[in-house]
Protein backbone atom coordinates (compact mmCIF):
# COMPACT_ATOMS: atom_id res chain seq x y z
CA UNK A 1 0.00 0.00 0.00
CA UNK A 2 3.05 2.29 1.28
CA UNK A 3 4.49 1.52 -2.34
CA UNK A 4 1.30 2.32 -4.36
CA UNK A 5 0.63 5.78 -2.78
CA UNK A 6 4.71 6.40 -3.18
CA UNK A 7 3.84 5.96 -6.59
CA UNK A 8 0.73 7.81 -7.25
CA UNK A 9 2.49 10.39 -5.45
CA UNK A 10 5.47 10.47 -7.92
CA UNK A 11 2.96 10.29 -10.64
CA UNK A 12 1.42 13.89 -9.45
CA UNK A 13 4.78 15.36 -8.56
CA UNK A 14 6.36 14.94 -12.21
CA UNK A 15 3.93 17.16 -13.95
CA UNK A 16 3.47 19.68 -11.29
CA UNK A 17 7.03 20.18 -11.71
CA UNK A 18 7.53 20.15 -15.19
CA UNK A 19 5.09 23.00 -14.74
CA UNK A 20 6.76 25.59 -12.26
CA UNK A 21 9.28 25.07 -14.40
CA UNK A 22 8.36 26.33 -16.96
CA UNK A 23 6.37 28.90 -15.59
CA UNK A 24 9.51 30.11 -13.43
CA UNK A 25 11.43 30.61 -16.40
CA UNK A 26 8.73 32.01 -18.97
CA UNK A 27 8.37 34.35 -15.30
CA UNK A 28 11.56 35.03 -15.05
CA UNK A 29 12.79 36.05 -18.82
CA UNK A 30 9.27 37.60 -19.54
CA UNK A 31 11.10 40.51 -17.43
CA UNK A 32 13.80 41.06 -19.76
CA UNK A 33 13.74 42.97 -22.44
CA UNK A 34 14.87 41.60 -26.48
CA UNK A 35 17.36 43.87 -27.41
CA UNK A 36 15.08 44.41 -31.44
CA UNK A 37 12.53 45.54 -29.29
CA UNK A 38 10.27 43.40 -31.36
CA UNK A 39 7.03 42.10 -29.87
CA UNK A 40 5.52 38.58 -30.33
CA UNK A 41 3.93 39.15 -32.77
CA UNK A 42 6.22 40.93 -34.88
CA UNK A 43 8.38 38.18 -34.46
CA UNK A 44 5.79 35.73 -35.10
CA UNK A 45 5.23 37.90 -38.70
CA UNK A 46 9.51 38.40 -39.31
CA UNK A 47 10.19 34.83 -38.99
CA UNK A 48 6.73 33.59 -41.16
CA UNK A 49 7.64 36.11 -44.14
CA UNK A 50 10.54 35.13 -43.94
CA UNK A 51 9.82 31.62 -44.77
CA UNK A 52 6.84 32.78 -47.19
CA UNK A 53 4.06 31.87 -45.28
CA UNK A 54 2.37 35.10 -45.61
CA UNK A 55 -1.14 33.09 -45.64
CA UNK A 56 -0.13 32.43 -41.87
CA UNK A 57 -1.98 34.40 -39.38
CA UNK A 58 -0.98 35.85 -36.02
CA UNK A 59 -3.85 35.92 -34.11
CA UNK A 60 -4.14 37.40 -29.89
CA UNK A 61 -5.80 34.88 -27.92
CA UNK A 62 -6.45 35.26 -23.98
CA UNK A 63 -5.44 33.77 -21.04
CA UNK A 64 -1.96 33.07 -19.74
CA UNK A 65 0.94 30.72 -21.76
CA UNK A 66 -2.45 29.14 -23.86
CA UNK A 67 -0.17 30.23 -27.38
CA UNK A 68 -0.57 27.84 -29.83
CA UNK A 69 -0.59 27.08 -33.93
CA UNK A 70 -3.92 26.03 -35.50
CA UNK A 71 -3.08 23.96 -38.61
CA UNK A 72 -6.75 23.91 -39.30
CA UNK A 73 -6.73 27.71 -40.10
CA UNK A 74 -3.64 28.23 -40.35
CA UNK A 75 -3.17 30.61 -37.07
CA UNK A 76 -0.09 31.37 -35.20
CA UNK A 77 -1.72 31.93 -31.41
CA UNK A 78 -0.32 34.04 -29.14
CA UNK A 79 -1.02 35.06 -25.51
CA UNK A 80 -2.05 38.61 -25.07
CA UNK A 81 1.92 39.20 -22.89
CA UNK A 82 3.35 37.26 -25.79
CA UNK A 83 1.26 39.11 -28.58
CA UNK A 84 2.14 42.58 -26.98
CA UNK A 85 5.29 41.66 -24.92
CA UNK A 86 8.83 42.44 -26.22
CA UNK A 87 10.57 40.12 -23.57
CA UNK A 88 13.43 37.35 -24.26
CA UNK A 89 10.33 34.38 -23.17
CA UNK A 90 8.07 35.90 -25.98
CA UNK A 91 10.43 35.85 -28.16
CA UNK A 92 10.95 32.37 -28.06
CA UNK A 93 7.56 31.19 -27.15
CA UNK A 94 5.98 33.21 -30.69
CA UNK A 95 8.59 31.69 -32.27
CA UNK A 96 7.95 28.07 -31.15
CA UNK A 97 4.77 28.03 -32.40
CA UNK A 98 5.91 29.33 -36.14
CA UNK A 99 8.11 26.64 -35.94
CA UNK A 100 4.97 25.08 -35.94
CA UNK A 101 3.46 26.39 -39.03
CA UNK A 102 6.74 25.63 -40.87
CA UNK A 103 6.55 22.18 -39.86
CA UNK A 104 3.00 22.27 -41.48
CA UNK A 105 4.39 23.61 -44.57
CA UNK A 106 6.62 21.16 -45.11
CA UNK A 107 4.71 18.37 -44.22
CA UNK A 108 6.74 17.03 -41.39
CA UNK A 109 5.98 13.61 -40.75
CA UNK A 110 5.69 13.53 -37.40
CA UNK A 111 3.39 16.18 -37.40
CA UNK A 112 1.33 14.12 -39.81
CA UNK A 113 1.56 11.60 -37.90
CA UNK A 114 0.10 13.19 -34.46
CA UNK A 115 -2.47 14.33 -36.50
CA UNK A 116 -3.43 11.50 -37.13
CA UNK A 117 -3.89 9.92 -33.66
CA UNK A 118 -6.01 12.71 -32.39
CA UNK A 119 -9.50 11.33 -33.12
CA UNK A 120 -7.70 7.87 -31.44
CA UNK A 121 -5.74 9.51 -29.02
CA UNK A 122 -9.10 11.25 -27.58
CA UNK A 123 -11.00 8.26 -27.56
CA UNK A 124 -8.31 6.51 -25.98
CA UNK A 125 -7.76 9.16 -23.19
CA UNK A 126 -12.01 9.48 -22.63
CA UNK A 127 -12.81 5.63 -22.26
CA UNK A 128 -9.64 3.91 -21.48
CA UNK A 129 -9.69 4.18 -17.86
CA UNK A 130 -13.37 3.32 -17.68
CA UNK A 131 -12.85 0.13 -19.33
CA UNK A 132 -10.32 -1.00 -17.42
CA UNK A 133 -11.67 -0.22 -14.21
CA UNK A 134 -14.96 -1.54 -15.31
CA UNK A 135 -12.71 -4.81 -16.72
CA UNK A 136 -11.08 -4.93 -13.34
CA UNK A 137 -14.05 -4.96 -10.74
CA UNK A 138 -16.43 -7.27 -12.99
CA UNK A 139 -13.52 -9.29 -13.09
CA UNK A 140 -13.36 -9.18 -17.43
CA UNK A 141 -9.58 -8.79 -18.62
CA UNK A 142 -10.60 -9.13 -21.76
CA UNK A 143 -12.47 -5.45 -21.20
CA UNK A 144 -9.85 -4.36 -19.05
CA UNK A 145 -6.97 -5.63 -21.77
CA UNK A 146 -9.13 -3.13 -24.45
CA UNK A 147 -9.28 -0.03 -22.32
CA UNK A 148 -4.87 -0.61 -22.09
CA UNK A 149 -5.33 -0.99 -25.79
CA UNK A 150 -7.16 2.88 -26.02
CA UNK A 151 -4.52 4.01 -23.64
CA UNK A 152 -1.67 2.61 -25.07
CA UNK A 153 -3.20 4.92 -28.17
CA UNK A 154 -2.84 7.96 -25.99
CA UNK A 155 0.72 7.16 -24.83
CA UNK A 156 1.60 7.07 -28.47
CA UNK A 157 0.42 10.42 -29.10
CA UNK A 158 2.30 11.69 -26.49
CA UNK A 159 5.46 9.88 -27.32
CA UNK A 160 4.86 11.54 -31.28
CA UNK A 161 4.51 14.75 -29.52
CA UNK A 162 7.83 14.68 -28.62
CA UNK A 163 9.99 15.38 -31.69
CA UNK A 164 7.51 17.57 -32.67
CA UNK A 165 7.52 20.30 -30.43
CA UNK A 166 11.73 19.60 -29.98
CA UNK A 167 11.90 20.13 -33.77
CA UNK A 168 9.60 23.32 -33.49
CA UNK A 169 11.66 24.49 -30.94
CA UNK A 170 14.60 23.78 -32.87
CA UNK A 171 13.20 25.46 -35.74
CA UNK A 172 12.66 28.43 -33.35
CA UNK A 173 16.12 28.88 -32.37
CA UNK A 174 17.46 28.68 -35.90
CA UNK A 175 15.38 31.34 -37.15
CA UNK A 176 16.17 34.22 -34.64
CA UNK A 177 19.36 33.70 -34.60
CA UNK A 178 19.52 33.75 -38.45
CA UNK A 179 17.22 36.62 -38.90
CA UNK A 180 19.00 38.76 -36.41
CA UNK A 181 15.67 38.64 -34.38
CA UNK A 182 18.23 38.01 -31.28
CA UNK A 183 21.90 38.55 -30.09
CA UNK A 184 24.17 35.97 -29.62
CA UNK A 185 24.37 36.68 -25.70
CA UNK A 186 20.44 36.24 -26.20
CA UNK A 187 20.44 32.69 -27.64
CA UNK A 188 20.97 30.83 -24.25
CA UNK A 189 18.37 32.62 -22.65
CA UNK A 190 16.01 31.77 -25.32
CA UNK A 191 16.95 28.85 -25.51
CA UNK A 192 16.29 27.96 -21.46
CA UNK A 193 12.52 29.02 -21.88
CA UNK A 194 12.17 26.61 -25.33
CA UNK A 195 13.70 23.93 -22.62
CA UNK A 196 11.52 24.56 -20.02
CA UNK A 197 8.72 24.25 -21.80
CA UNK A 198 9.42 21.13 -23.83
CA UNK A 199 10.02 19.68 -20.07
CA UNK A 200 6.07 19.83 -20.13
CA UNK A 201 6.03 17.38 -22.58
CA UNK A 202 8.52 15.00 -21.99
CA UNK A 203 6.75 14.72 -18.08
CA UNK A 204 3.30 14.39 -19.42
CA UNK A 205 4.84 11.09 -21.77
CA UNK A 206 7.00 9.94 -18.83
CA UNK A 207 3.83 10.01 -16.91
CA UNK A 208 1.43 8.56 -19.35
CA UNK A 209 4.26 5.35 -19.78
CA UNK A 210 4.54 4.44 -16.49
CA UNK A 211 0.68 4.89 -16.02
CA UNK A 212 0.78 2.03 -19.21
CA UNK A 213 3.05 -0.48 -17.72
CA UNK A 214 1.05 -0.30 -14.55
CA UNK A 215 -1.97 -1.36 -15.86
CA UNK A 216 -0.49 -4.01 -18.20
CA UNK A 217 1.10 -5.42 -15.02
CA UNK A 218 -2.17 -5.39 -13.19
CA UNK A 219 -3.87 -7.39 -16.01
CA UNK A 220 -0.90 -9.56 -16.52
CA UNK A 221 -1.04 -10.26 -13.12
CA UNK A 222 -4.43 -10.59 -12.95
CA UNK A 223 -4.34 -13.21 -15.30
CA UNK A 224 -1.97 -15.42 -13.65
CA UNK A 225 -4.46 -15.50 -10.81
CA UNK A 226 -7.29 -17.08 -12.82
Amino acid sequence: MIQYLIYLGVLMLIPIWAQMRVRSTYSRYSEIGNSTGMTGAETARRILDANGLYDVTVREVSGSLTDHYDPRDKSVNLSTDIYHGASIAGTAVSAHEVGHAIQDAKDYTFMRVRSALVPVANLGSNLSYILILAGVFLGMMQLASLGVLFFAAAVLFQLVTLPVEFDASGRALKQIVSLGIVQESEQKQAKKVLSAAAMTYVAAALVSVMELIRFILMITMSNREE
